[in-house]
């Protein structure tokens, strides 16, 4: 039987001599996961991104990524296979192999793993702990809302290797990636803790461009970003990140509160519209 705490976290956590290896799995499918008009390489990218944008949110070291590829045109292999090693490379891994098969729609099966002496987890938030994010929640939801300036975010997502690390040296005591959305990482944070988020909506950043309204609810809402939501003790000396900002607090309350009201919205429903 596999208890609930080894389903929490983005990758499952072996102990390996002094160290930990973290592993993880995703499958993503053009019709839910790839937006129209993405480049082989593009979606090659993303594949091996969203993996290591999970091994980064462990505090870890990417190692190697597997790709299996369900084709639905031999045509499309070549550049799908471009981008996912052009992306491990860009972040320190190896693609190491994975499979091929003939599928009806375009399916990636990315797994990988990666190694770290203190693994992060979603559930270690304590009360009176900061509330943080690095990186820029909304960008690719205002991407796939015609803001053209932010594609890059939406097709060739950036994991927050570096950043992960950093973090974790520090002595960050929760971390997740927020791929589906600011609002649904702070609820996985809560089901993992069952502890309260209390965040200052004017301490977010926002993405440029749009009406205040809309970048709010691009930011809060919005997915495939792969930035980074962290806590950590008060007094911790964090690294001076680019692009990170502090945005609330951890209360026993256990809501998710956003100016101080139970926050309303979801996140990304794994589908394209």
């Amino acid at each position: 039987m596999i208890g609930r705490d080894a389903v929490l976290d983005d990758c499952a956590v072996l102990p390996v001599g002094d160290e930990y290896l973290v592993a993880t799995t995703d499958m993503l499918h053009e019709s839910t996961d790839f937006p129209g008009g993405m480049t082989g390489r593009e979606i090659g990218w993303m594949g091996a991104a969203v993996t290591l944008s999970d091994i980064a949110a462990m505090g870890a070291r990417p190692s190697l990524i597997l790709l299996a590829v369900g084709l639905d045109s031999p045509s499309r292999l070549e550049g799908i296979l471009v981008g996912a090693r052009d992306c491990c490379r860009a972040y320190g891994a190896a693609l190491a192999g994975g499979d091929l098969d003939a599928h009806g729609e375009l399916t990636l099966v990315s797994s990988g793993i990666g190694f770290t002496k203190r693994p992060v987890r979603r559930s270690g938030a304590r009360a009176g702990d900061l509330v943080g994010v690095v990186g820029v929640p909304g960008r690719a939801q205002a991407a796939l809302e015609g803001y053209s300036v932010f594609r890059e975010y939406l097709v060739t997502p950036r994991p927050r290797v570096a950043e992960g690390l950093a973090l974790a040296a520090a002595g960050v005591s929760s971390m997740m990636d927020v791929s589906d959305g600011l609002l649904a990482s702070l609820e996985d944070m809560r089901c993992a803790s069952g502890l309260g988020y209390a965040i200052e909506s004017g301490k977010i950043p926002l993405p440029q461009g749009a009406p205040p309204d809309t970048a709010l609810r691009f930011a809060l809402e919005g997915g495939g970003d792969f930035g980074l939501l962290f806590t950590a003790p008060p007094g911790t000396a964090l690294p001076g990140l680019p692009e990170l900002s502090v945005i609330g607090r951890v209360v026993e309350t256990p809501l998710i509160l956003v100016d101080g009201r139970p926050a309303e919205g979801t996140g990304y429903q794994h589908h394209w519209d």
